[in-house]
């Protein structure tokens, strides 16, 4: 009888303890800008993998719990679907993503391997990693992401974030099913602030075409901006062409001059 006043007087504190959600957001947003450092983590086959050793190119890291019957297999299911967008914009292994378990000791890197099956997810630059219980609440903090254990499970934020080559978080995106371009654009900002190697003529190409990429909100998608196109094709030329002029009419000066 004991242990179940016991039980009862666990739920009822633990349903009375409201989740902050203004608290949660602000210290998400405080974030942003901050550095991620080496943590250390295992993957779905118990490989560990350090965080700043997937820096490079920009990182989605996304937190759930496997435990968690509806909301974190949604949020992960529609990321699934943004992810595929980015990528059809972007290109593949353009970025990589990072789905993390926050409850220990339940979220093994066996249970995040489960997890990800269930949505059919075997992209080798979407991992699904198990963090270590030493550094859990440094890691988490570090992100900005909040939770809260309850009666049902855990309160926490729908968060996703967005690091940029140098392991900063450059963007928080919220929600279960967030406006696509919230997710794409980040993205493609990060891209398009990537310097182009001269000579490169092929960086040159996807660089031109991460410029001329406009999000669709009738189709749902990104899509080529053929204006732009258009423009930069007829700014092109007119440059080609009176360069070309100047260098026929320097050499015309030079056979008077020699004549």
């Amino acid at each position: 009888m004991s242990r179940f006043f016991s039980l009862l007087i666990l739920f009822v504190s633990l349903s009375a303890a409201a989740f902050d959600e203004k608290a949660a957001l602000k210290e998400s947003q405080a974030a942003i800008g901050r550095e991620i450092g080496g943590y250390t983590l295992r993957d779905a086959e118990s490989r560990p993998v350090r965080l700043d050793e997937l820096r490079g190119k920009p990182l989605v890291v996304h937190f759930v719990y496997t435990g968690c019957f509806q909301v974190c297999p949604a949020s992960t299911q529609f990321l699934a679907t943004a992810v595929s967008e980015a990528e059809r914009t972007l290109g593949r292994g353009a970025f990589r993503v990072a789905t993390v378990g926050f409850n220990l000791p339940f979220d093994t890197p066996q249970a995040m391997k489960d997890f990800g099956r269930k949505f059919g997810i075997a992209s080798p630059d979407w991992l699904f990693l198990s963090p270590q219980a030493d550094t859990l609440a440094q890691l988490t903090a570090d992100f900005g992401f909040r939770y809260e254990a309850t009666a049902a499970g855990f309160d926490h934020l729908l968060q996703v974030s967005i690091l940029d080559a140098q392991g900063r978080i450059y963007r928080q995106v919220y929600g279960d099913s967030f406006e696509v371009p919230l997710f794409v654009g980040p993205l493609l900002e990060l891209a398009q602030n990537k310097p182009v190697p001269p000579g490169n003529i092929q960086a040159f190409l996807e660089q031109v075409k991460l410029l001329c990429t406009v999000y669709d909100p009738s189709a749902g998608r990104y899509r080529l901006n053929y204006v732009v196109i258009i423009e930069l094709f007829v700014g092109a030329s007119v440059m080609l062409g009176g360069i070309g002029f100047v260098i026929l009419e320097w050499m015309r000066r030079r056979r008077r001059t020699a004549s």
